[in-house]
């Protein structure tokens, strides 16, 4: 009986001139990190008209958390579906369509629309974003190879960080001006969204690397018999179809999961109540607000470029990806639990800054279908990350949720007055409630990760027959 032996790496690479990355792949990493950028600040939108659309409105907290939470209610659907499609249809036209789709949902508001209709955009851009990173990151990693892989994802990862950080001082801005309001944050987005689709018609390509892409583009003659060091992943696009139940149940992908539903609560308590807390618990004034709700972004997208500089240099020494990526995605996790569950101690800028660095080291989600995806071929891999994807969103759907429910339950209602010591107390006792159970959650599957977040030895189990 013959069995096959892998090394402990399987992001080894074969010698250089199989390794060349073109122009054009730099140029789509580009546009995808603008789409990033649009998506994320289609998300923050809310948060940031979160008093005067409140206030015309006529919506209670809860009320409002409900229309946030209302945007991953379809989210996970199409994230998977959309996923699975994509390993037929070429991912370019995919999100070509996701980008026009933005674009036209955001002019409803802006020619009037009221609360039922802000209910009903927000759930069908919701679903038209649910596929966003899965298939962004299933087109960026068809133009590099598998040791190449976590810079250019970490780096469109990092638009999903630079969007609302670029976007909210812009949408501040607009809000405030006397003759556009709170709607024109709405139609400035989707003029955006229709400037990017332009552009991304222009220039879009299928990468070499992807399922669509041509083979012999990366199949030169030094990689047609690899030397004896490459180990499977030297091949990772041409692995065989596994059955995708090997990777569902797996403790890499569950884990995975969990871990990426907690940075997705952080993400939804960012875009919807931050700027509520930020106001009424630290109170600071609206233009220290604008600029304060920057800062976790900002600190986000820091954080993946860190992390994905330091997988690409490790994995290309031979380093596991379970220690050259997994393992600091684990430790930065916990981290943010810990700055959490320490936010109802701190006040003032200390507050600031525990909010800060808890919420932008959660933005580290797109390295959780990232790194299952290792465990798989060039065509199953947008339906491994969009299966994340999906599942993690709903911690997106509980958290403004959660905590518009936890201020109301300590007193925060519409009979409350706004600006008072009561108001005060009881959505500084709800959001304080909220920050425990992130932070522990956050620690613990930070430990979880480090234990069992294994993509090395996941591909060895799915491609127990694969032979070098």
């Amino acid at each position: 009986m013959n069995t096959t032996t892998y090394k402990p790496s399987f992001t080894r690479h074969v010698p250089a001139t199989t390794m060349h990355i073109s122009r054009r792949a730099w140029l789509i990493v580009g546009m995808l990190i603008l789409f990033q950028m649009v998506n994320f600040a289609d998300k923050a939108v809310l948060g940031l008209v979160a008093e005067p659309a409140m206030r015309e409105l006529g919506l209670s907290a809860s009320q409002f958390g409900f229309i946030g939470g209302a945007f991953f209610f379809l989210f996970a659907i199409t994230a998977i579906g959309v996923g699975f499609l994509a390993g037929v249809i070429q991912s370019r036209w995919i999100l070509l369509a996701m980008g026009l789709s933005w674009a036209v949902l955001q002019f409803p508001m802006l020619i009037g629309g009221g609360a039922m209709m802000l209910l009903v955009t927000r759930i069908i851009l919701g679903a038209a974003e649910g596929p966003a990173t899965p298939v962004s990151l299933q087109h960026v990693q068809g133009w590099f190879p598998a040791s190449d892989r976590a810079l250019p994802s970490s780096l469109v990862a990092m638009g999903s960080t630079l969007g609302p950080l670029v976007a909210a001082p812009i949408l501040a801005w607009v809000i405030a001006h006397p003759d556009w309001g709170w709607r024109w944050a709405f139609g400035f987005l989707g003029l955006v969204g229709l400037v990017w689709s332009a552009l991304w018609y222009v220039v879009c390509q299928e990468g070499p690397y992807s399922a669509h892409g041509r083979k012999e583009a990366v199949t030169p003659k030094a990689e047609a018999k690899p030397e004896a060091e490459a180990t499977v992943s030297t091949l990772n696009n041409y692995l065989p179809e596994v059955r995708l139940n090997g990777v569902w149940f797996s403790a890499t992908f569950i884990v995975a999961t969990l871990a990426g539903a907690g940075c997705f609560w952080a993400q939804g308590f960012l875009t919807t109540w931050s700027p509520k807390y930020l106001s009424s618990v630290v109170e600071l004034s609206p233009e220290m607000i604008g600029m304060i709700s920057t800062l976790p972004w900002l600190m986000g997208a820091f954080t993946l470029f860190v992390l994905g500089l330091v997988s690409r240099v490790v994995m290309r020494r031979g380093i596991s990806v379970r220690w050259g990526l997994a393992a600091l995605f684990s430790v930065t996790l916990a981290i943010s639990g810990f700055c959490f569950a320490m936010l109802p101690s701190v006040t003032g800028y200390t507050a600031v800054t525990m909010l800060t660095l808890g919420a932008g080291l959660a933005m580290i989600f797109p390295l959780a279908p990232t790194l299952v995806a290792y465990c798989v071929g060039a065509r199953q891999r947008a339906a491994v990350m969009a299966m994340v994807t999906g599942l993690a969103s709903l911690g997106g759907v509980i958290a403004p949720i959660m905590v518009g429910y936890l201020m109301q339950g300590a007193g925060y209602t519409p009979d409350v007055v706004p600006g008072s010591l009561e108001a005060k107390v009881a959505l500084e006792t709800g959001m304080n409630k909220a920050f425990w159970f992130i932070g522990l959650y956050l620690m613990a599957l930070g430990a979880l990760s480090f234990m069992y977040l294994n993509p090395d030895g996941l591909l060895q189990r799915l491609h127990a027959k694969y032979k070098k």
